[in-house]
C-alpha cells in the first residue's frame, strides 16, 4: 500500500491522487490489512449450443376470404311479405330468408293450370275426331282433305298442351321464387329490404351471405421466393402445390395456431408488384376466421434441415458485425463473429461461426469489458422456445 501511495503521489495533485485511489479501490479493493486484491470474476449465464432439426418457413401477409359469398337478389318482383331470419345468424342451405307476396304468382299458376286443362280437353276431342275421320277416309265417306285437317287439328292441340305444360312449370317456378332461400350454408348479413318494400327481380339486394367453414387465405409471394420454391421443387426438396401453411391473426402475437394447405397458385406474376397470388384453405370449426381479417402466413420454405439455434439475446453488435461470447479455456470469455440466419420466436439460426458444444454467454455479456476476460460461467437449461425448436417441422420465419 505504501508503494501505491508513492506511485500515486508522484507529480499528482491532491484531486488526482483521490481519483486514482478511488479507481484503484473500485477495481481491486483492499483486504483487511489494506492490501489490494483482484476483482472477482463476473457471473454470466451460459447455454450449450446444439444442432437441431428445423424446417424453414417464409412469412407473408394475407387476408381471410370466404369460399362462397353472394349478394342475395330476388328472381321475381314483388313486395316483401316476410323477413324470415335474424340478422347476423348462421343459416343452412335451402333455408327461407325472405318471402315475397305470393298471391299474384299463385293466381298466375292457377290460370296456367286452367289453360293446360283446356288444351288437354281440346286434344281429346281432336283425337276422337281424327280417329273417326281416318276411318271415314278409308270408307271413302270423307274426303282426304278433311281427314288431313282433322289430323292437323290434333297435332296443333298436342302442341298447345306442351305449351300449356311449360306455362304451368314457369308459373310454378315463379311461385317458388317468392320464397328466397339461402343458396349455401353461411352467415347472413343485415336485411337490405324490410317488410313492405318493393323488390325488383335480379336488381334489388336483399342481404349477403358468406360461407364459414372452411375459409380461404390469400397472400402474395414475392418473385425471389417463387424462384427458390421452383428450384427446390426441381430438386425434390419441396412438395408441389399442396404445401402446409401456418396462419396467425392480429391477436396471435408470435404464434401461428392455425394450419392449412395451399390449393391454388396463380398462373402469372403481377409485373406491377413482382408477386404471385397464392391461396390456402383453412378449417374454421370454431369460427375464429372472418372474411376480411388480416393474417400472417408462414409457408413451408423447404425440407427439414439441421441448424445451430441460439437465443437471440446472446447476439451482440459491433458496427456491421454480429458476434457472441463463448467460454474458452480457464473460463475466459472469447469473442466469435457469427453469420445470422433466420429468426424464430427469440431463437436465431447461426449459419456460420458456432459449432455444437460451444458454451455461449446468454446473460451478463454487459459485464465483459474485453475479449479474454475471466468470468464465472453458470450453465442454464435451454429456454422453452429452444426446446420446442428441437422438434421436427419447426417453423422458421425470414
Amino acid at each position: 500500500m505504501n508503494r501505491i501511495r508513492r506511485v500515486v503521489g508522484r507529480g499528482c495533485s491532491s484531486t488526482h491522487r483521490l481519483g486514482a485511489l478511488c479507481l484503484l479501490l473500485a477495481l481491486g479493493g483492499c483486504n483487511e490489512k489494506g492490501e489490494p486484491v483482484a476483482a472477482a470474476a463476473p457471473v454470466v449465464e451460459v447455454m450449450t449450443v446444439s444442432v437441431q432439426a428445423v424446417r424453414e418457413w417464409d412469412l407473408f401477409n394475407g387476408r381471410i376470404s370466404a369460399i362462397d359469398a353472394v349478394d342475395l337478389r330476388p328472381r321475381v318482383s314483388g313486395y316483401v311479405d316476410r323477413v324470415a331470419f335474424r340478422e347476423g345468424d348462421e343459416v343452412e342451405k335451402g333455408q327461407t330468408l325472405f318471402v315475397i307476396d305470393p298471391r299474384p304468382y299463385r293466381e298466375a299458376l292457377a290460370s296456367a293450370q286452367a289453360r293446360l286443362a283446356r288444351a288437354r280437353a281440346t286434344v281429346r276431342l281432336a283425337s276422337e275426331q281424327d280417329r273417326r275421320g281416318q276411318a271415314l277416309v278409308k270408307q271413302s265417306a270423307l274426303s282426304r282433305e278433311e281427314g288431313d285437317i282433322r289430323n292437323a287439328s290434333l297435332a296443333q292441340g298436342v302442341a298447345d298442351v306442351n305449351a300449356a305444360v311449360a306455362e304451368v312449370a314457369t308459373a310454378q317456378l315463379n311461385l317458388d321464387f317468392t320464397q328466397v332461400r339461402a343458396p349455401f350454408s353461411g352467415r347472413v348479413g343485415r336485411a337490405m329490404l324490410t317488410l313492405g318494400n318493393l323488390a325488383q327481380a335480379d336488381q334489388s339486394v336483399l342481404t349477403s351471405i358468406v360461407s364459414q367453414d372452411p375459409m380461404y387465405v390469400y397472400f402474395d409471394a414475392d418473385e425471389q421466393s417463387l424462384l427458390r420454391y421452383t428450384e427446390l421443387l426441381g430438386k425434390g426438396q419441396r412438395p408441389g402445390v399442396s404445401n402446409t401453411v401456418r396462419v396467425g391473426l392480429a391477436n396471435d402475437v408470435g404464434t401461428f395456431p392455425l394450419t392449412g394447405t395451399v390449393d391454388f397458385l396463380d398462373n402469372q406474376v403481377d409485373p406491377a408488384t413482382g408477386t404471385i397470388r397464392v391461396r390456402a384453405v383453412l378449417p374454421n370449426p370454431e369460427r375464429r376466421l372472418t372474411a376480411g381479417l388480416f393474417a400472417r402466413v408462414r409457408l413451408e420454405g423447404g425440407s427439414e434441415t439441421r441448424a445451430v439455434l441460439i437465443d437471440d439475446r446472446a447476439v451482440q453488435t459491433d458496427q456491421d458485425r454480429k458476434y457472441v461470447y463463448v467460454i474458452g479455456p480457464q473460463n475466459q470469455a472469447l469473442r466469435k463473429d457469427v453469420t445470422l440466419g433466420r429468426q424464430l420466436d427469440g431463437l436465431r439460426v447461426i449459419s456460420a461461426g458456432l459449432a455444437a458444444g460451444d458454451r455461449v454467454v446468454l446473460n451478463g455479456a454487459q459485464k465483459i469489458f474485453y475479449p479474454g476476460m475471466a468470468v464465472e460461467p453458470r450453465d442454464i437449461a435451454a429456454p422453452p422456445q429452444q426446446a420446442a425448436a428441437a422438434a421436427p417441422q419447426t417453423p422458421l420465419a425470414k
